[in-house]
């Protein structure tokens, strides 16, 4: 099998800013995703598929929690079942009917996948991962008190609820996705980052999870042993000091200035904080590349005239700038050493 390009594609990215998630809005979003991924295809790349889902299994834990006293609740990695299924079976049409139109010949399968998690991981204890919609710091105390809810800000774009996000350890269907892949299958797999599992007595029991889809995609790609992985988010590249008057895009950076970059702070723990995280963890596991952009600019990516490029080694590939208009990313940024 040729070695493949994992994309994840963010559950953010999915619903842009602005909307409120309808499957309208989502199926249009994963057309966007799907064409660029059609042109991966046509120059022959192998490509394995994964997606988050946190801002629809928080609303499918929602609608579970309201309607408890007419339906049977669900719990929170049946939500994830549910809300993988679903988004998967969007992205697939989406990616059919961008096939079609591409004149691209390649199958496409699902493949609801489980992931196992250690049910010691302290995270249990101390739950991080943003789920659901935003809301404004009134409403998110109102429904902590409320509701029991634990609430954070998340990345200066309002407060969401949070639940644990064990570590992945394990991918258990993950001879079935390297079969398709290697026959010449676009897989979807490990969608929202897996359905959070832990073995107990022989037996894999679902647990109240959301498994983060940014380390499950680090991993699928470690297990595939694929070059690149691509994380396509809301944002057209990673940026220190987001946000702010001296924001600054990085275009192309090496691991060891990233991981000097997390350490200072620049990356939110919920948000980009888990994609630096992912991309360092793949590349000290032989990746060779991680690019981190929009939907919109995923082929432009691709070529290197956008997005984030962060690499292991040193590179001697001319630089490029991140595909903005704005002020703040017309600056150029050397390669860090």
């Amino acid at each position: 099998m040729r070695r493949p390009t994992v994309v994840a594609i963010g559950g953010n990215s999915l619903i842009r800013s602005g909307q409120r998630g309808s499957t309208e809005e989502l199926r249009a979003n994963a057309l966007t995703t799907a064409r660029a991924i059609a042109g991966l295809v046509q120059r022959g790349r192998a490509i394995i598929i994964t997606h988050g889902n946190g801002p629809q299994v928080g609303a499918q834990l929602l609608r579970s929690e309201i309607a408890a006293n007419h339906v049977y609740p669900e719990p929170l990695d049946v939500c994830g079942a549910s809300t993988q299924g679903a988004i998967g079976y969007m992205l697939e049409q989406a990616l059919i009917h961008a096939f079609a139109d591409a004149g691209v010949q390649a199958p496409v399968a699902t493949v609801l996948t489980q992931v196992v998690v250690n049910p010691a991981d302290p995270a249990f204890q101390h739950p991080t991962k943003p789920v659901g919609p935003f809301y404004t710091a009134e409403q998110a105390q109102q429904r902590a008190r409320d509701k029991g809810w634990t609430v954070v800000e998340d990345a200066a774009r309002g407060w969401r609820r949070v639940v644990p996000s064990p570590e992945p350890r394990e991918i258990v269907e993950i001879d079935a996705i390297r079969d398709l892949a290697a026959s010449g299958y676009v897989v979807i797999a490990a969608g929202g980052g897996g359905i959070p599992v832990v073995r107990r007595g022989g037996e894999l029991v679902g647990v109240e999870a959301v498994i983060d889809k940014d380390l499950a995609a680090a991993l699928l790609a470690r297990l595939l042993h694929a070059r690149l992985l691509i994380i396509s988010t809301d944002v057209e590249c990673v940026y220190l000091h987001y946000r702010q008057r001296d924001e600054m895009p990085l275009q192309r950076v090496r691991a060891a200035a990233l991981r000097r970059y997390a350490a200072e702070g620049h990356f939110p723990p919920g948000n980009m904080g888990p994609k630096i995280e992912a991309a360092l963890r793949f590349l000290a596991h032989g990746g060779r590349e991680v690019i981190i952009t929009s939907p919109e600019l995923l082929t432009a990516a691709v070529a290197g005239s956008a997005g984030t490029h962060i690499v292991a080694e040193r590179s001697s590939r001319r630089r490029r700038r991140c595909a903005s208009g704005s002020p703040s990313a017309r600056r150029l940024m050397k390669i860090e050493q």
